[in-house]
């Protein structure tokens, strides 16, 4: 239930683009929904200090939870294991399966991992079309294959969870996200 209602909810993002003035692509669709995630997510981990890539809360029910930094290297992780789905080919990168590299370490090395993995999401949006978007592709995670439609969008709705996760790690150290300032 939890992965359809997020599927509705990607979906109704896709709406406004969907009655605009000029017929969209799928193409365009798909990364204009890459961008907005990457617009928000990329300033929020370049605006955190780097001495605070290892916070994890650690009162209340937050026991065993990721660091800022391993939450922006699970998501870059993400993104690379299902835009590679989406585009029907293996990995490109090492990504140490959902938690990113152990070599990925520093906090100029978790932003370089992060906008690589948005770039590879634009190179995979770029091959979704018409013709495509609805064939059959092997699940990145296991179980049944999911259209290439379910399995693209994945990055987008996976990254604005962790997101919401990272906005509160960095608020608990005094920092603003950038996207609460425009």
């Amino acid at each position: 239930m939890k992965n359809t209602l997020r599927l509705l909810i990607a979906g109704a993002m896709l709406i406004p683009a969907a009655f605009s003035a000029d017929s969209p692509t799928i193409t365009a669709l798909y990364d204009g929904q890459f961008r907005m995630i990457e617009s928000e997510l990329v300033p929020l981990a370049e605006a955190m200090p780097a001495d605070k890539y290892n916070f994890a809360p650690t009162g209340g029910e937050f026991k065993g939870v990721r660091t800022f930094g391993a939450q922006a290297k699970h998501i870059a992780a993400v993104i690379y294991i299902t835009a590679a789905a989406a585009k029907g080919e293996k990995v490109p990168v090492d990504t140490g399966g959902e938690s990113g590299p152990d070599s990925v370490k520093t906090k100029a090395q978790i932003i370089a991992f992060l906008k690589d993995s948005f770039a590879y999401a634009h190179a995979a949006a770029a091959t979704l079309n018409n013709d495509n978007i609805m064939d059959m592709v092997k699940s990145p995670f296991g179980g049944p294959d999911a259209a290439r439609a379910s399995v693209a969008m994945i990055p987008v709705w996976h990254s604005f969870d962790h997101y919401g996760q990272m906005v509160v790690y960095a608020r608990m150290n005094g920092v603003i996200p950038p996207a609460s300032k425009q």
